[in-house]
């Protein structure tokens, strides 16, 4: 048996309030993000739109409250006016971020329609590739702008009197990439950056804005990238993006569950270089975060590389994940919340088919990867305030870290639900983990449930044919006495204990 684990959580330590958009998503015209996945009219199950009532619902479950559109390395080719307008008389277009064909049968007004019926937001990407601060300005003026204008005018038109309203926008897409159409310098970038941003607050004053950050804590150019873009941006952005994805090509499960550990350090590293420009500009403004893209991605790398191109919606990037996968991501979730003073934004990518939690068959069914559970559980029960894990727990190595704790996990205290929730992964792979957690701050509790997401085989996945393959259980063993919860977490799992807080002394 492994040495126990003890946390201490005091409802009075607070990192900071979870903004509820950390649990956003992202759908770029990918693969068969869009169709064969959210949209497919020849589907039984899809509405007069189009749209799958089948995906809508698995959506719906997850409460995402903002999704990421339309890219993504397609966003840096797109021309949004093609995908607007009667569909009989819409463009195909190659598309070369993907080398596809893009039918653009769905374009802003139909994404708009979805996300109402998914019951999100539009987090809308404008192209700083092939296009500036002209387009950017325009499009702001057809979703937003109340009427009696070109633009504003032409949306009534299309069938939408009232504005899309649409308050949150990034400034391009990964635009320090060398595989960017538009590809630009940290000079380059900020300058446009800053001139768009300029135009888009002065047709609509009450938008949020998100500058690119880098790709990933890989590239060259980090964190100089973020310092530069910063510079120039510093008075007009409220966000800056990061971007990261992991995989197991080698097969090493211990240092893949300790992943989430590098994530810290950059979401670290890119708040430090905020800070530096916030200081530089002797700013009041404190730069939050955004972390736009990341999930577990590399099952898919060999199928992608045979694909043919220009195809209409080939399947492109379909991880098909297993049970070590959603620890990882369980583990992503609990940084972000870390972070919750700093990063106010995050999007799972992506959401349907694409490195998603949400699978299709084309003209069949649809089901929930591993990754959708752990996803589910901290958008529902991880509202509120996280809270500061002090955290003892035995620690291993790995080929290439040192001092891996076994226990990741963090608490979201809840006031107006009284409860407070422990998100706990063991990274144990051979042993249960005894853990301890102290809540005396909080008075008398008493435990609502345990739910665990366990299963013997790391490799186990779900498909079509067998969907419940990987999926919790609420048979979980935690128990309370004197507001201390004791529990036994099974090996290599993702734990839910919730709690409710009855008095507080």
């Amino acid at each position: 048996m492994s040495a126990t684990a003890k946390m201490i959580v005091d409802k009075d330590f607070i990192i900071g309030e979870v903004d509820k958009r950390i649990y956003g998503s992202f759908i770029e015209h990918l693969g068969r993000a869009v169709y064969g996945g959210i949209y497919e009219p020849d589907h039984p199950l899809s509405d007069e739109q189009g749209f799958r009532t089948d995906v809508l619902e698995l959506v719906r479950s997850l409460q995402t409250p903002i999704i990421r559109y339309p890219g993504g390395n397609f966003v840096s080719g797109y021309d949004w006016k093609d995908g607007i307008g009667p569909k009989e008389s819409r463009k195909k277009r190659l598309e070369l971020a993907w080398r596809t064909v893009e039918p653009n049968q769905v374009g802003l007004n139909d994404f708009a329609d979805w996300c109402k019926k998914a019951g999100a937001d539009i987090m809308w990407a404008v192209n700083l590739g092939t296009q500036g601060p002209e387009d950017a300005r325009s499009i702001v003026e057809y979703s937003n702008h109340p009427g009696g204008t070109y633009w504003s005018d032409l949306r009534a038109h299309h069938g939408y009197k009232e504005p899309h309203a649409i308050k949150t926008w990034c400034l391009g897409n990964e635009m320090d990439g060398p595989w960017q159409i538009g590809h630009k310098t940290a000079e380059e970038y900020g300058r446009i950056a800053c001139e768009t941003a300029k135009v888009m607050k002065w047709v609509d004053p009450s938008i949020e804005l998100v500058a690119c950050g880098s790709s990933s804590r890989g590239m060259v150019t980090f964190p100089d990238w973020e310092a530069t873009v910063l510079d120039h941006t510093y008075p007009h952005v409220d966000y800056i993006s990061l971007h990261t994805y992991y995989g197991n090509k080698q097969n090493d499960t211990a240092t893949f569950l300790a992943r989430s550990l590098q994530m810290d350090d950059f979401i670290r590293s890119v708040i430090a270089t905020c800070d530096y420009v916030k200081a530089k500009k002797r700013s009041k403004k404190t730069m939050m975060l955004s972390f736009d893209e990341w999930n577990v991605w590399y099952h898919s790398n060999e199928a992608d590389a045979k694909i043919e191109p220009w195809q209409i919606a080939p399947p492109q990037l379909e991880d098909i994940y297993n049970h070590e996968d959603a620890l990882l991501v369980g583990c992503m979730l609990i940084s972000l919340l870390k972070h919750a003073d700093r990063v106010k934004m995050a999007c799972m990518a992506q959401l349907v088919n694409v490195i998603a939690p949400i699978m299709t068959q084309t003209g069949g069914k649809a089901w929930k990867q591993t990754i959708y559970y752990p996803y589910l559980h901290a958008s529902v029960f991880g509202r509120g305030k996280a809270l500061v894990p002090l955290i003892q727990s035995p620690k291993y190595d790995t080929k290439e870290m040192t001092d891996v704790p076994y226990l990741e996990a963090v608490a979201v205290h809840n006031e107006e639900q009284s409860e407070v929730t422990v998100f706990a992964v063991n990274r144990d792979t051979d042993n249960a983990l005894p853990l301890q957690v102290d809540l005396r701050s909080f008075g008398s509790c008493r435990l609502i449930e345990h739910i665990v997401l366990e299963h013997d085989d790391l490799k186990a996945v779900n498909t079509a044919d067998e969907p419940d393959r990987v999926k919790p259980n609420n048979n979980g063993n935690a128990s309370v006495a004197d507001c201390i919860v004791s529990a036994m977490l099974s090996k290599a799992s993702w734990n839910v204990i919730r709690l409710k807080v009855q008095s507080c002394d």
